[in-house]
């Protein structure tokens, strides 16, 4: 099978640097849902460079100036999956950053902490 994030059309890239790009997520779990990729594959977080990571990291910040222009959200969540286990479903590294709005969820105490539902109360 084809890696679909090793073949983004290029009007797909909102930004890049040398070695990453960022992109609007297909399937948003929030308007303005963004993801952020290493150009060169890589499965997962764990086996990124330092160099890849950092320039996800600088894509990461200027994607939330762009979300926070766009949609002024009242907070965000950035989310790594690794692993089937840790729901990983494209095996090429992919960030989220995931903009948050005001009365989205009912209570958002613990944030990602509810990727888990059920397993541990938070307090």
């Amino acid at each position: 099978m084809t890696c679909p994030f090793c073949y983004l059309e290029k009007g797909q890239i909102l930004f890049e640097n040398e070695d990453a790009v960022a992109f609007f997520d297909k399937f948003p779990v929030q308007k303005g849902h963004l993801l952020i990729i290493p150009k060169v594959h890589v499965e997962t977080y764990f086996d990124a460079s330092e160099q890849q990571i950092i320039a996800i990291h600088n894509l990461i910040k200027q994607g939330k100036a762009l979300i926070d222009k766009q949609f002024s959200p009242d907070g965000y969540n950035i989310g790594v999956n690794i692993g089937y286990y840790g729901g990983q479903t494209v095996h090429h590294l992919h960030f989220h950053l995931i903009p948050r709005y005001k009365g989205d969820i009912e209570d958002p105490r613990g944030g990602v902490r509810k990727a888990i539902p059920n397993i541990v109360a938070y307090p």
